[in-house]
Parts: structure tokens; C-alpha cells; sequence
């Protein structure tokens, strides 16, 4: 919740009142009358508007964990593209509050920045969830999409190292999410396909070592971009 999109228009509303609206409307869409994890989704774009993160801390999360009070709701995250607004977050919150975190594009073949966080929400018993192995579509053979909001000199080493694994006959999709996949203290990671053949390859993947001097070539590839980051849209 937070994050809302109608006809191609993005909204944003962290309310108290919003948020347990949108878990209603989720369940009834749904068509259940429980959620595992509810997340406050992008919360960078609260960041920017008017009571800033704070907001989050005073409104969207207690609204959310009334909601686990009453049996609704199991358990309460946040997700954002900023490691750092994650943790503001957290160290804000009364303990216990977030459960979970949701970030993505920070543990992948091009940027690992998520591992310089990783003590600071284990020591606050928060599970890890990592997100797009392929960076958004940095990492595939196919190129990023028209959208994508990464500068052009990592576009291109990202390019370079997709060209370099197609010659070793080893495509760079399975590759990054091989790589995404490898960290035990990461309790999960989220890809999306609309494609179910794509989903079981994936999976079979997954379940895969990868190899590991590619990697490090990979990485020589992308080298002083590597940690190269953008603002979310």
C-alpha cells in the first residue's frame, strides 16, 4: 500500500486512513479476509511530500499494525529502492514495528550495496527480502527498457558484460539470478514474468550454483559503475 496507479497515473497516499483502505480493498480483490505481509510500498516518495518519512513512522505503520492487532494483517514491512530511507525507517519506529524489508536492484550482479545494511537489520530482527535479480532489466540480453532511470554509462557497461556471457554461451539473466539468489542471510528474492515458461526456467535457475568466475568477470566488466544507483520514479 502507499503506491497507487490508474490509466498509466501513479499516486501516493500514506495515510492512516488510506492505508487501511487499501488493505481492505486488497482482501476483497483478493477475495480473502487475511494477508501474510502487508508492505508500505516506495516509501521514498513519502520522503519528498509533505510530513516526510516521519509520516510513515507516525501514521502508515501504527494504522498497519492495528490492522495485525486485529488478526487482519500478519506481519508489517516496507520496500524502497533507498537502503537508507529503510533504515531511517526502522531506527525510528518503536522495535518490532517493521518485521520485513522489501528493497530492490541492490543485490545483483552490478550493485550489492544491500550487504552494507544487512547486520544493521538482522541485529533488529528483521527479515531481508531482495529484489529484481535483473535490475530492471539492466541485466538481460534483450537491454533495459525505454523507462529505465539508470544513467547511460552503466546502461552500456551492463550491455557490454550481457554481450560478454552470450559468447560464453551462458546467458546473463540465468547468471544474475544465480547470483541473487546465493546469499543465505537474504530470506527471499522477487522476480516477476508474465511469462510462466519464464517463471520454471527461473525456478530451475535458482536452484543452480552459479559460476562464480563468470561472476567476477561480470563484474571486472561493469567495474567502476558497479554501485551506480538512480532515483526512483
Amino acid at each position: 500500500m502507499g503506491r497507487y496507479g490508474k490509466d498509466g497515473v501513479n499516486t501516493w497516499d500514506y495515510s492512516a486512513k488510506r492505508a487501511t483502505e487499501s488493505v481492505q480493498e486488497s482482501m476483497e480483490r483478493l477475495g480473502i479476509d487475511y494477508i501474510d505481509l502487508i508492505n508500505v510500498h516506495d516509501i521514498e516518495f513519502q520522503a519528498n511530500m509533505e510530513g516526510g518519512l516521519q509520516k510513515v513512522v507516525d501514521e502508515t505503520l501504527p494504522a498497519l499494525v492495528e490492522l495485525k492487532k486485529k488478526g487482519l494483517v500478519g506481519h508489517v514491512g516496507i520496500t524502497d529502492l533507498q537502503l537508507e530511507n529503510l533504515k531511517w525507517v526502522v531506527e525510528h519506529s518503536e522495535e518490532g514495528t517493521v518485521e520485513s524489508i522489501l528493497n530492490f536492484c541492490h543485490y545483483c550482479l552490478n550493485d550489492d550495496k544491500l550487504t552494507d545494511f544487512m547486520d544493521f537489520f538482522e541485529s533488529r530482527g528483521i527479515g531481508i527480502i531482495n529484489a529484481s535479480p535483473l535490475s530492471m532489466g539492466l541485466l538481460s540480453q534483450r537491454g533495459v527498457p525505454d523507462w529505465h532511470p539508470a544513467p547511460q554509462p552503466l546502461v552500456e557497461a551492463c550491455a557490454k558484460a550481457a554481450q560478454h556471457c552470450a559468447q560464453k554461451g551462458y546467458p546473463i539473466e540465468k547468471l544474475a539470478i544465480q547470483y541473487s539468489v546465493s546469499n543465505p542471510r537474504i530470506a527471499g528474492t522477487l522476480f516477476s514474468s508474465a511469462n510462466p515458461d519464464n517463471v520454471k526456467r527461473n525456478i530451475q535457475w535458482a536452484n543452480e550454483e552459479p559460476d562464480w568466475e563468470l561472476v567476477k568477470e561480470v563484474q571486472d566488466i561493469i567495474g567502476d559503475q558497479k554501485r551506480v544507483s538512480w532515483a526512483n520514479s
